[in-house]
């Protein structure tokens, strides 16, 4: 195996600024042809088919020490819950263990090229939204963890937990391989497309809902997947999320607590929001532009809730804000800690000093549109870091538990091309389509990655689940999800 080789972090914007300008002044941009040979020449000091290997370092830390280390300063009365989601199965614990693969990456070559990365680029991390114009895309949507990284460690781990999932669906090993080569020939074959691309064209580039969906050749299939997009786009804060997490005390509107993911905070007595809430929210409100700020200035907070979601944000400091303008007329945001990237303590610290900002800086640069209300915030009290942007706005989430091969393979497809977008608007796509090239070695390669990778991930599963059984950690489980 190459050994790997260090990615260094950006420069600091007055850095950046003065090199920009020498080089403009000095010379012209090279050609997209000199950065295709660039990604060509990687090849020899890394070879595509090194990204096949996966052999667990001779230091690697214990599986389960990994996942209490991700633990760190998160609520202690939420980290049960936490080892009951990911005790669950394999892939939920491929969900939540983030950490573990950001460490076994830093282990793996690469080439040395940076882009924004995702940072936990799982196939259940992507998913379709609503633009500020209300058309609704397909993107990568969670970026808790996105930092300037190694392009590899994004496409290896997407790649994996499709044949991660594809094992927790009864498909075969052999079908998984051929779904995860879909997968990163979409990625290859799309950074070939974009590099041909002018900058600002990439820049508008976006994958529409609508034409994914008219796309599907299976007409059973695509009559679903246009049923659930139709529900979804017909989906509205004051028809469908108010009546679900609000209930009227004394006349007013406050969160429902729904335990153990909704509830109210100690101290925190539902509809009476507390002076801390207010100043940290004040500081978001500063990071909005001057129109959103007086859009939001039409809301009046009324409540504040914790919210418990997915699986590796468990047991982090996630809220639920009520707003109200009118009776009917409610705002949601959610609020979410925002801590250190996963990536940080391999890909380098973030230059944002506010890890909320590190997020929300993330997001425009690798979403084709991002949430009018997104911004970022720091916790008066504590100190805490946060961002915060819309609560399920068209937010479609795709069920992979009820895919089988052919779905798998055609969301593969999606799923590829997204992220090569994501990677793409860094400005590296023709150095990248040099180094992948036009063969499938480089898919077959991370094929071989996948089903390694996919077996210590179960390993690392059987270890959590035995600490569980003998009590060594503390686990708690839902009877519905």
């Amino acid at each position: 195996m190459a050994a790997p080789i260090l990615v260094r972090q950006p420069a600091k914007p007055a850095q950046q600024a003065a090199k920009l300008k020498t080089t403009a002044a000095n010379s012209l941009p090279p050609k997209r042809d000199e950065l295709y040979q660039m990604g060509k020449a990687l090849r020899d000091k890394c070879p595509r088919k090194s990204h096949a290997t996966w052999k667990p370092p001779a230091e690697r830390p214990d599986a389960v020490e990994l996942v209490l280390r991700a633990e760190k300063g998160r609520m202690t009365e939420l980290l049960p819950l936490r080892h009951g989601r990911m005790v669950r199965s394999a892939f939920t614990f491929y969900r939540g263990a983030a950490l573990t693969m950001a460490c076994d990456l830093a282990s793996t070559s690469n080439t040395g090229v940076s882009v924004q990365c995702c940072g936990d680029a799982h196939l259940c991390n992507f998913g379709g939204f609503a633009t500020p114009e209300r058309r609704v895309i397909f993107s990568v949507n969670d970026l808790d963890e996105t930092l300037p990284a190694p392009w590899e460690w994004d496409i290896k781990r997407l790649a994996a937990s499709f044949l991660i999932a594809c094992r927790d669906n009864g498909i075969s090993d052999s079908l998984g391989k051929d779904v995860v080569e879909t997968c990163v020939r979409s990625y290859r074959e799309s950074m070939a497309e974009f590099s041909q691309i002018r900058t600002l064209e990439l820049w508008y580039e976006s994958m529409g809902a609508d034409e994914l969906v008219a796309n599907i050749k299976d007409p059973n299939f695509r009559q679903r997947a246009l049923k659930r997009l139709q529900k979804e786009k017909g989906r509205h804060a004051a028809d469908d999320i108010f009546p679900k997490l609000v209930e009227h005390k004394a006349e007013l509107p406050c969160i429902k607590d729904q335990l153990p993911t909704i509830f109210h905070a100690r101290g925190h007595s539902p509809g009476q929001v507390e002076k801390v809430v207010r100043d940290t929210f004040a500081g978001y409100r500063e990071t909005l532009s001057p129109a959103v700020q007086s859009l939001l200035d039409r809301y009046q907070l009324r409540d504040a809730a914790i919210k418990v979601v997915g699986v590796g944000s468990v047991g982090t400091r996630c809220w639920v804000l009520l707003f109200m303008a009118a009776e009917g007329d409610p705002l949601f945001l959610q609020v979410k800690e925002a801590r250190p990237s996963v990536l940080a303590s391999c890909a380098g610290k973030s230059v944002f000093v506010n890890e909320g900002e590190r997020i929300v800086n993330g997001y425009r640069l690798m979403q084709p549109a991002t949430d009018i209300f997104l911004g970022w915030t720091k916790g008066t009290l504590a100190g805490h870091h946060y961002f915060v942007r819309q609560l399920r706005d068209i937010k479609i989430s795709v069920r992979v538990e009820t895919f089988g091969a052919a779905e798998m393979d055609l969301y593969a497809t999606w799923c590829g091309r997204a992220l090569a977008l994501a990677h793409a608007r860094s400005g590296r796509s023709s150095t990248l389509s040099g180094y992948m090239g036009k063969s499938d070695t480089f898919d077959r390669a991370l094929a071989d990655f996948s089903v390694a990778y996919a077996d210590q991930n179960e390993r690392d599963h059987a270890a959590l689940a035995k600490a569980v059984r003998a009590g060594k950690v503390k686990a708690e489980f839902e009877t519905t999800r």
